[in-house]
């Protein structure tokens, strides 16, 4: 599968655009039914480089994998904001294609931790938490304190009913002083216990 051009948009102003996008899905009230956003990008490969920059850099596997990381993430956030108009013909369309652009990103380069938690994230809105899980599971393999996919990780434990999990991964988030992320699991393990009131907190 070839990855798409950018259709010759500058990347600062493409990079704009997904902040706008971002901050729009901020503001939607379905919004937090899906988790925190993900991250964004990192800069997309012809922007301007720090000065001392070599650019044989631009050949490595990260700098050939972050313009699919960049469509990956573009795909969630317009995959959300279609959830967010009620639209999940769409929604699932897009996220089926995030999650083909993550699967092409870390087969390129396999250590890229960002692309691994939005393929979790992008399997478990398509309800295949098996390809979730093991995607959460690796993202923090690489890296323990990526807070994001410990809250995201929360969630598909706790949607899979494994609760005990779920508060494990809000005892990481604590330890990481990430108070959003604390704030959204909670409220998840909350709902969930609410809804399921003679389970015990603990169990599996």
């Amino acid at each position: 599968m070839n990855r798409p051009a950018h259709g010759g948009i500058d990347p600062m102003s493409h990079r704009s655009l997904l902040l706008v996008l971002l901050l729009a899905a901020f503001a939607s009230p379905a919004f937090g039914s899906y988790g925190s956003p993900p991250p964004p990008p990192p800069s997309q490969p012809g922007a301007p480089q720090p000065p001392g920059q070599n650019p044989q850099d631009l050949d490595s596997p990260r700098m050939q994998a972050t313009p699919w990381y960049g469509d990956t993430y573009n795909d969630v956030v317009h995959a959300q904001q279609d959830l967010a108009n009620g639209n999940k013909k769409s929604a699932e369309k897009r996220f089926r294609r995030a999650l083909e652009r993550g699967q092409r990103t870390v087969e390129i380069d396999s250590t890229y931790h960002e692309a691994w938690n939005l393929i979790g994230f992008s399997a478990r809105m398509l309800g295949d938490y098996k390809t979730s899980l093991a995607a959460y599971r690796t993202c923090l393999r690489l890296k323990p304190d990526y807070a994001p996919a410990r809250e995201y990780y929360g969630e598909a434990l706790l949607e899979t009913g494994d609760v005990q999990g779920a508060r494990e991964q809000l005892g990481w988030l604590k330890k990481l002083s990430a108070d959003q992320l604390v704030s959204d699991l909670q409220s998840a393990l909350d709902k969930w216990q609410a809804a399921h009131p003679d389970s015990s907190a603990g169990s599996h």
